[in-house]
């Protein structure tokens, strides 16, 4: 076999290329750490390694293999980590500049079970500061590419990691996802990503502010990308705390009651976008698929304006400097409604949040509702394809031109949101590439901790759709 072929396949493969002996843990971190190399200075995806304990961790995995020991579910797979996860010995930023020579003296709980379970963590994935963007850049690092365009964001907040498993630098990632920060970037990046249900996987050791890993932020998750879906639930499993806590999927996909909202007017889908989910839809429903494209829960889409983006600002706060803060209660009352949003959720007042943490919960019983007749839901990740780079501005203050309109750079998140703040599960798988090429990402959404039924229903779309494509920047 030739020299990197085995590390393009997904992590069940490699991993049973492991267990066969068709290739050492060395020579497999060997393989992705070559491709690094060869990509690093165009993608910038992985930004910190630890090369030396990666290759003398491969080399204790074979040795432990060769006599027979018995070995965790990721025994000598290489792979790569979010740098929002504390990576104990590794240097772990945070993306931000403070942190820039930090390195911590524990895992972060996500990354111990993934390195109990045999991996060989050898480098850390570019974000934005304090995972608060949607795109993959920050002052230390500087801005990672698509793979299938350059030019554009692979998305954010784990962009490095999306694009490191696009291209093959990694099996699997282990990302974290507020506003959508898994599920983004494996749309823009075409590849596969979990949201799992909010509390399945431990969040001690994010690193979303400077004094990070005493409390779980709210809405925020801990998940998995990869290039199957096959891949993702293998990690959701080592992952998780009490992965058997989970719900069975009680159906195989092809007898699941399922919904579509492909669209809405407080967030349109651009016309590209739109087109590739519904062509899969279709493909599904001709794949003997029942498709209610009417179904919708008892609340507004655009509560997850009033509701939903608010709570994820409100969570996002610790990560606010001194100054930024009192700029923030400054504006609470600024003429731009989207500004004054951010403002007050950013500086709200305990009673408040209980308040919109109320109506929360009205909108969680919804779903419960909702979920009684329906095991999934289909939905855009978000309303536009891979966009290219923006400098300047900020998440709040940012314009996009898409179909002859300019919409709020915000509204990227709306369509992940909408789910998130509700603690749903949501799988994304691609769908599709729109007509210049880019990849497109279906949302797959169910029950609070349904987990394995979105799992299953994407991996459903996975076949019908093709699932995961080499892009471009991959020889």
């Amino acid at each position: 076999m030739g020299t990197g072929e085995i590390s393009r396949r997904p992590a069940t493969e490699q991993l049973a290329a492991l267990n066969n002996g068709d290739v050492s843990a060395v020579e497999l971190l060997d393989e992705h750490l070559a491709r690094h190399e060869m990509l690093h200075s165009r993608l910038n995806a992985i930004v910190t390694t630890d090369v030396e304990a990666a290759q003398q961790r491969a080399a204790e995995i074979d040795r432990a293999r060769s006599n027979g020991d018995r070995l965790g579910a990721l025994a000598g797979l290489p792979m790569t980590v979010k740098d929002a996860l504390a990576t104990k010995g590794m240097r772990s930023t945070g993306g931000a500049i403070e942190l820039t020579n930090h390195v911590p003296t524990e895992d972060a709980a996500s990354v111990a079970h993934a390195r109990d379970a045999g991996a060989v963590i050898w480098g850390k994935s570019n974000l934005p500061r304090w995972s608060g963007d949607i795109q993959a850049v920050n002052e230390m690092f500087g801005r990672t590419g698509n793979p299938w365009d350059l030019g554009r964001t692979p998305g954010g907040s784990s962009g490095g990691a999306a694009a490191a498993v696009a291209t093959c630098l990694t099996p699997v990632e282990i990302g974290t996802d507020i506003g959508g920060s898994v599920r983004l970037p494996a749309h823009f990046s075409g590849v596969c990503g979990h949201k799992p249900s909010f509390g399945v996987v431990p969040q001690r050791g994010y690193i979303d502010h400077l004094t990070y890993g005493a409390l779980d932020a709210d809405v925020n998750v801990v998940g998995p990308l990869a290039r199957t879906v096959d891949d993702l639930e293998l990690m959701l499993n080592v992952i998780s705390d009490h992965p058997e806590r989970l719900l069975p999927t009680r159906h195989n996909a092809r007898e699941l009651r399922v919904a579509a909202w492909l669209d809405d007017p407080a967030c349109p889908v651009s016309n590209d976008v739109a087109n590739v989910l519904e062509s899969a839809v279709s493909a599904l429903e001709t794949a003997g698929i029942k498709v209610d494209h009417k179904a919708r829960p008892a609340h507004e889409f655009s509560d997850v304006y009033s509701i939903g983006m608010p709570l994820v600002s409100a969570a996002t706060s610790p990560g606010r400097t001194d100054e930024e803060y009192e700029r923030l209660l400054e504006r609470s009352n600024d003429a731009d409604p989207t500004m004054a949003m951010r403002a007050r959720a950013s500086t709200i007042r305990h009673r408040d949040w209980l308040l919109m943490s109320e109506q929360r919960e009205l909108r969680r019983r919804n779903w419960d509702r909702f979920f009684i007749d329906y095991d999934i839901v289909l939905a855009p990740t978000a309303f536009i394809a891979a966009f290219e780079h923006i400098d300047g501005g900020n998440l709040y203050t940012r314009t996009l031109e898409v179909d002859g309109t300019t919409r709020p750079y915000a509204d990227l998140i709306a369509w992940t949101t909408q789910f998130g703040y509700v603690y749903l599960p949501a799988t994304v798988v691609p769908a599709g590439r729109t007509p210049s090429g880019l990849p497109v990402g279906l949302q797959i959404v169910g029950p609070f901790m349904g987990d394995r039924t979105t799992l299953e229903f994407a991996r459903f779309v996975e076949s019908v759709t093709g699932g995961y494509k080499a892009p471009p920047l991959l020889p």
